[in-house]
């Protein structure tokens, strides 16, 4: 993956920044912008050579940060969304369900075994 210079102009330019002061906020040097700008890639080489080896593209095993934050706001604006139209239910078991309906069948089959087996083992 490369640094694209043209969408990061056109990103600041869209918000009214320069580069400048883009540069300032985010205390990144003019120095260090320009060689991540002019790096033929940003990912370590180490990378790339397992997407190699596995014949795919870096992103294909790369996540976005703050994804699972982003799941759990998600959850909580539905989790809102019910107990308004619908203030009698149990906001914690509305929450807990939506959790589960966004696991494959085999996540939950996997937890409730291990629950299953905790609880188990302590009597």
């Amino acid at each position: 993956m490369r640094m694209n210079r043209h969408a990061l102009q056109k990103l600041c330019r869209d918000r009214g920044l320069r580069l400048k002061d883009l540069l300032e906020k985010s205390g990144v040097s003019k120095t260090a912008y320009y060689h991540l700008v002019y790096k033929p890639r940003l990912l370590p080489g180490s990378l790339y050579d397992i997407a190699g080896a596995l014949g795919v593209r870096p992103s294909a095993f790369l996540e976005e940060e703050g994804l699972e934050e982003k799941k759990m706001i998600k959850i909580l604006q539905t989790t809102e969304k019910i107990m308004k139209k619908y203030p009698a239910l149990d906001r914690d078991n509305v929450r807990h369900t939506l959790i589960l309906l966004n696991e494959t069948p085999i996540e939950r089959l996997r937890r409730g075994l291990t629950r299953g087996r905790n609880r188990y083992s302590y009597r």
